[in-house]
């Protein structure tokens, strides 16, 4: 007569690589993500051994991996999350869409923020305005924001939303073909931000946005140089 198996528990590889290959979210991937909860301390331990530490936000039901604190980690671990700088414009469009997210919660309205994509268009507008090409040309205006799009859903910080889930801006990571003409007008396709963007831009930071705002239209308008936004996160994959 054989021996029972015992009940097979949470595999911790399946938690450790879905966390390395990028954010994990609750409303996608549940399974994972009752498996991180119910051992987080030795998910911590783990990544710990690579240079690395785990975030776990219960409240936005997502979490992540950053590198260890330079005060705490050991040199000569080499680092697996490289510090990246961003664009000018990229860093401006995650500030305002920050910005939008904090509003919309201050609001209580949904915990979803759904933007259109006209609606981040009208965001951007007033910055790469600028620009005196894009202000003289609408469409050379939308091609930019379209690049920046896409850019921020490769982030991981914007999703399609509805029907445009399945009909993402051409040319992001995995995305189906983009939707055929009679699906609406492109003004019309919608975007989520993602929560996770509040681990990024901050509310220190944020505090500070009118003065960071007036920076930006000097850059944009040449008065200086600028810089980007220096950011240590993992490349997230959209859902």
């Amino acid at each position: 007569m054989s021996t029972p198996r015992p009940a097979r528990g949470p595999e911790l590889s399946v938690v450790v690589t879905s966390l390395l290959k990028g954010v994990v979210y609750r409303e996608t991937s549940e399974e994972t993500w009752r498996d991180l909860l119910a051992h987080e301390p030795q998910v911590r331990d783990a990544v710990a051994m690579l240079g690395l530490q785990v975030v776990v936000d219960e409240g936005d039901g997502y979490a992540y991996l950053r590198s260890q604190p330079e005060h705490e980690r050991d040199e000569r671990v080499p680092r697996l999350i490289p510090r990246r700088e961003l664009p000018f414009d990229v860093s401006l469009l995650l500030a305002l869409l920050r910005k939008r997210l904090a509003q919309s919660d201050s609001e209580g309205g949904d915990t979803r923020l759904v933007l259109t994509r006209g609606e981040i268009v009208d965001l951007v507008r007033v910055f790469l305005s600028q620009d005196a090409g894009a202000a003289a040309n609408e469409a050379r205006l939308v091609d930019r924001v379209d690049a920046l799009v896409r850019r921020v859903v490769e982030l991981g910080f914007l999703r399609p939303a509805g029907r445009d889930a399945a009909g993402d801006i051409a040319g992001a990571p995995d995305a189906p073909a983009a939707p055929a003409a009679d699906d609406g007008p492109a003004d019309a396709r919608r975007f989520e931000v993602r929560r996770i963007l509040k681990a990024f831009v901050d509310a220190q930071w944020l505090s500070d946005f009118d003065a960071r705002l007036a920076q930006y239209l000097d850059v944009a308008a040449g008065r200086s140089d600028g810089g980007g936004t220096t950011t240590d996160a993992t490349k997230a994959t959209v859902a």
